[in-house]
């Protein structure tokens, strides 16, 4: 299973990471907020994760890590 792992603290919650997933699985917390006081993003159900890293490349403050598994 692919696996998706987010720098919470760093997140500002942009939001771009949310337009750029195709399976439409990553939304911001809205119940959470990080250090910062941003609402941070995170993953609903990694099953569905095709491990594509279009979150990762649209962060930009990298702190979207996406590991595929072979």
């Amino acid at each position: 299973m692919n696996k998706v792992t987010f720098k919470t603290d760093l997140c500002k919650g942009c939001g771009l990471c949310v337009l750029a997933c195709p399976k439409k699985i990553i939304a911001l917390e809205g119940t959470r907020l990080n250090a910062k006081g941003y609402h941070p993003a995170g993953v609903s159900d990694m099953e569905k994760c095709l491990g594509c890293a279009m979150c990762a490349t649209m962060c930009p403050d990298l702190v979207i890590t996406v590991e595929k598994d072979v």
